[in-house]
């Protein structure tokens, strides 16, 4: 899935308790927008195994937010936001293709690293690959949620999500062509 997919969808996840507590609206919109981007910045090491954690990052999620419901503040919210939307990250990733440059050859059967077993889950290739139609699509409809529910640079960042999830879409399978050997 594209980075903003991601984001998209750790913010469709704190949109309601951006609702029931407003005054936390920017803290989780912030830690939902780290958190989502967070894991891919594996992308110049081992990507989806070095900060992808699809098991073990459930229960410092589930912490994270059980402090933030206990101690309600703009930082227990925001770092329970970055825990949660860096876990959703890595969870989804398995539902997409694998890592590789040209994921809709479906030549890679590793989708994501399950550090607790030592191995790599499979894709399942319900997003066939990162800015694909449905992926495209997919962030569009999470998109909606935040653009409704929050405002100022919130949604100005949504918008801007938007627009660049539907032009990467749209040239997406011609960036293998454009990239350098040396860089796949």
């Amino acid at each position: 899935m594209m980075a903003t997919t991601h984001v998209f969808a750790a913010l469709a996840v704190v949109t309601p308790a951006a609702v029931v507590v407003p005054e936390l609206a920017p803290a989780l919109a912030a830690g939902a927008l780290v958190g989502g981007l967070a894991p891919d910045l594996d992308l110049v090491l081992e990507h989806r195994r070095t900060l992808h954690f699809p098991l073990l990052g459930g229960p410092l999620a589930l912490f994270a937010a059980a402090l933030a419901v206990v101690t309600p503040s703009s930082a227990t919210a925001f770092l329970a936001a970055v825990a949660l939307a860096a876990w959703l990250h890595a969870m989804s990733d398995a539902l997409g293709g694998g890592p590789e440059m040209d994921p809709w050859s479906a030549t890679s059967e590793r989708a994501v690293y399950d550090h607790l077993r030592g191995r790599w889950l499979r894709p399942r290739r319900w997003i066939r690959y990162d800015g694909s139609p449905e992926d495209a699509a997919l962030a569009v409809s999470l998109a909606v949620p935040a653009v409704v529910v929050f405002d100022g640079w919130v949604r100005a960042v949504v918008v801007a999500g938007v627009a660049v999830s539907l032009c990467y879409a749209l040239v997406r399978r011609r960036i293998v062509e454009w990239t350098p050997e040396w860089l796949e």
